[in-house]
């Protein structure tokens, strides 16, 4: 069984964030506006997407 993977884009800048927010962005591999990133689905990447959820979008890929 293939295991499930998000797509997590920055929508929005970090400029004017706190610093844990820009750290947790970073973290996830997000570095610029608009581009997109794949993880797989755990329990960790949830925590961090909740974290900073007003910044990015999140789609679920097969």
């Amino acid at each position: 069984m293939a295991k499930k993977t998000l797509a997590v884009t920055l929508i929005k800048s970090t400029i004017g964030q706190k610093p844990k927010n820009r750290a947790t962005v970073r973290s996830l591999g997000l570095r610029r506006m608009h581009k997109t990133v794949k993880h797989e689905d755990t329990p960790a990447i949830r925590g961090m997407l909740h974290k900073v959820q007003h910044l990015v979008k999140v789609e679920e890929d097969k």
